[in-house]
């Protein structure tokens, strides 16, 4: 039952719209950025009905150019969607992905990782299935 309800959230989204450290964001606004030039802007954040203590958060992710994010892990399952340029999408004891205007990718719960840009830039839109009351990400190294 969950993959159908991660599946039907996620195809919702994308047909509508293109140590330790946490922040919180509220829809439409930006978050802090944990690197230089980094936008983060939450557009929704909502209790899923039906999974206890799950949220569902939809965020704009754009990457300068010759950018790596810090390493990070997220308290849920990630979904993400090429809107322009290109990403290597790094994870801990995992093949490199080279993700392309278009596509999409999926990073597994806790999983660390990171998103590395080179001469272009990357817009991307986030879906995470998220532990409810929980930071967004996590920072770690």
């Amino acid at each position: 039952m969950r993959p159908m309800i991660v599946t039907l959230c996620l195809l919702s989204v994308l047909g509508t719209t293109p140590g330790a450290t946490a922040h919180e964001e509220k829809p439409g606004q930006e978050a802090a950025s944990p690197a230089p030039g980094l936008k983060l802007e939450t557009l929704m954040k909502q209790v899923l009905e039906g999974v206890v203590g799950t949220e569902v958060i939809v965020s704009r992710v754009t990457i300068p150019p010759h950018t790596t994010l810090p390493k990070h892990w997220h308290p849920g399952e990630e979904f993400a969607y090429m809107v322009e340029g290109s990403i290597t999408l790094w994870q801990k004891d995992k093949d490199d992905i080279t993700l392309r205007a278009g596509g999409a990718a999926m990073v597994p719960l806790r999983q660390v990782h990171t998103a590395i840009t080179a001469d272009e830039g990357a817009t991307l839109i986030v879906f995470r299935v998220h532990e409810q009351d929980q930071p967004e990400r996590i920072l770690v190294e």
